[in-house]
């Protein structure tokens, strides 16, 4: 599972003309689902998301986590972070999960980051969607949690 986080000032969706998601200050997360990811990727993503100390303290230094600032959360659904351009010329979306995976492993990553009691608003699961935001910084960084038997087999002294 990977989540795109860009610290933004605001951020809308907006679909078929219609704002059906927006935020102040916060964070905006693409989540892309990868196959075989379980509920075990989403709580660790959700936690990192809430906790990761990105946000400026009184000394300009980046030690406030979305907690701290009480923030906002805006969470839209991003298949295409799994896109593989290693060969030929269009993305390959192998690894990417089918929607009927990935839909209720997105839902419930919007539900433990809301377990925090900071707003989160969302995009529409497979809609085309127009994403509006002012990145604050910028400040983007790319979070990842391979589901634990793709990590067992990559790390070091594994065989």
């Amino acid at each position: 599972m990977r989540a795109l986080i860009q610290r933004v000032t605001q951020a809308s969706v907006v679909i078929a003309g219609e704002t059906v998601g927006q935020i102040g200050q916060g964070l905006l997360i693409l989540l892309g689902v990868r196959q075989g990811d379980t509920t075990a990727e989403a709580e660790f993503l959700a936690d990192k998301c809430l906790n990761l100390r990105i946000f400026e303290d009184a000394a300009g230094k980046m030690n406030l986590s979305l907690l701290d600032i009480e923030g906002e959360m805006l969470v839209v659904s991003q298949f295409t972070l799994y896109g593989d351009t290693r060969r030929g010329r269009r993305p390959s979306f192998i690894d990417a999960a089918p929607p009927e995976t990935s839909e209720p492993l997105y839902e419930y990553f919007v539900e433990r980051l809301a377990c925090c009691g900071l707003p989160v608003a969302t995009g529409r699961f497979g809609a085309n969607m127009e994403i509006h935001l002012v990145n604050d910084g910028p400040v983007t960084i790319l979070l990842e949690k391979e589901h634990e038997d793709a990590s067992a087999q990559s790390s070091p002294g594994s065989k």
